[in-house]
């Protein structure tokens, strides 16, 4: 099974910019259907972003379209979420997630990482 480890997270203002890095091993990253997650205080893990396995194909939010971007390098076994202006509600613990289907990301079988915590101040 893929682990993932997350990076990136901090503490930033709103207008910022942050980058999130999910690195994956123990799997073939390059066979995975990568994504990201968020969960705010208190409230329900929603679904970001998704990228399929080349990168050719991507969707998102509707709360996050235009201001954020997956992307991924499977020569460095890496996705990434790149986050522009930054509102206080994207406030939240981003977690990193691999299926082997597209479906699967948001239904499981899949692998989570542990998060990383982005919190974005007014």
């Amino acid at each position: 099974q893929v682990q993932l480890v997350e990076s990136g997270g901090g503490l930033v203002q709103a207008g910022d910019s942050l980058r999130l890095s999910c690195v994956a091993s123990g799997g073939t990253f390059s066979t995975y259907f990568m994504g990201w997650f968020r969960q705010a205080p208190g409230k329900e893990r929603k679904v970001v972003a998704q990228i399929n396995q080349s990168g050719s194909s991507t969707d998102s939010a509707d709360s996050v379209k235009g201001r954020f971007t997956i992307s991924r390098d499977n020569t460095k076994n890496t996705v990434y979420l790149q986050m522009d202006s930054l509102k206080p509600e994207d406030t939240a613990v981003y977690y990193c997630v691999a299926a082997k289907t597209w479906a699967g990301l948001t239904t499981g079988p899949r692998s989570w990482g542990k998060g990383t915590l982005v919190t974005v101040s007014s």
